[in-house]
């Protein structure tokens, strides 16, 4: 893809989302309740990618692999057993934040 403002409206009609392990374009995917195959860059140093990639993979909620190992994961992958994204609760940090902060 060239550079575009959103790609909500390309989400929305996607059957599968293969992307790069950043947050916010993993979080975007998964809101949506899409599935998700994470490519993660291992040249990355302190490759905090690989390591949101684990846990959403721990999680159930998406499949993850490098560049060589892309084709393979396709090739094997069952969709059906990748868990739904629990949606947020900002509800809970703003209360958490203000007991800390001593508001309530």
């Amino acid at each position: 893809f060239r550079f575009k403002d959103s790609l909500a409206e390309d989400l929305q009609s996607a059957a599968l989302v293969i992307s790069h392990a950043g947050a916010g374009s993993c979080l975007e995917t998964l809101e949506k309740g899409k599935p998700l195959i994470v490519v993660i860059n291992d040249k990355l140093m302190d490759n905090h990618q690989l390591e949101l990639a684990k846990q959403l993979h721990r999680d159930g909620c998406v499949l993850y692999c490098n560049c060589s190992t892309l084709v393979e994961t396709l090739q094997s992958m069952d969709l059906s057993a990748l868990k739904p994204f629990p949606p947020g609760q900002p509800e809970k940090f703003a209360s958490f934040l203000d007991k800390v902060f001593g508001l309530q």
